[in-house]
């Protein structure tokens, strides 16, 4: 893929251990295109480390095919369900490794703010996020697909190509020191065999 001088590739991704979606856009000065955008689906793998390293492998692969200058993933939300939270933690932290791991930085935002920079509602329905998207991006009916999880990711990178030049995002890291200090609490170094 050959790019302008100054212009930028931002991945968004939408993390999710049975369908993880992402989007790509392509900015040039004020003005944002879809480039790509699609679903990795897992249900049919049932062992949920499969599921993770799946992930990682097709982050590497996009990172890979649309040489992203950032990455913008939305963040975990608390939910009742801990298990649920904890499995979509783990691929949000699996496709984050993957992109620290190629050098690129991560933007993270929490869905109400991505809603809120799309439509300007927080509490507005993927549909309407899906919708507005279309229209801003003028995204034709046959690319729309049939997984909200596409266009979350594409809000995400959306959201944040509106947040350019502005205070970035909710968390960034710029690497994985960046990453450890900024985690401190999450991460932990146990001896070596020990299970943590």
């Amino acid at each position: 893929m050959v790019m302008a001088a100054n212009e930028k590739i931002i991945l968004g991704i939408d993390p999710g251990t049975n369908i993880m979606g992402y989007g790509v856009i392509k900015v040039l000065g004020q003005k944002a295109e879809m480039v790509s955008m699609g679903v990795v689906d897992m249900r049919k793998i049932h062992d949920i480390n499969l599921r993770l390293g799946k992930i990682f492998e097709r982050v590497t692969g996009i990172i890979n095919e649309y040489l992203p200058d950032e990455m913008a993933i939305e963040a975990q939300f608390f939910g009742k369900n801990v298990q649920s939270v904890l499995k979509l933690g783990r691929a949000q932290g699996v496709a984050i490794a993957a992109a620290i791991n190629h050098d690129v930085p991560v933007h993270e935002y929490a869905p109400l703010k991505i809603k809120m920079a799309i439509t300007g509602n927080g509490s507005a329905s993927k549909e309407q996020v899906a919708g507005m998207l279309q229209r801003i991006l003028h995204i034709p009916d046959s690319e729309m697909g049939n997984f909200m999880d596409a266009t979350d990711a594409l809000g995400a990178a959306y959201c944040h190509f509106m947040q350019m030049g502005r205070p970035v995002s909710d968390t960034h890291y710029s690497g994985w020191k960046d990453f450890i200090k900024k985690n401190e609490k999450r991460v932990s170094f146990g001896k070596k065999g020990e299970e943590k």
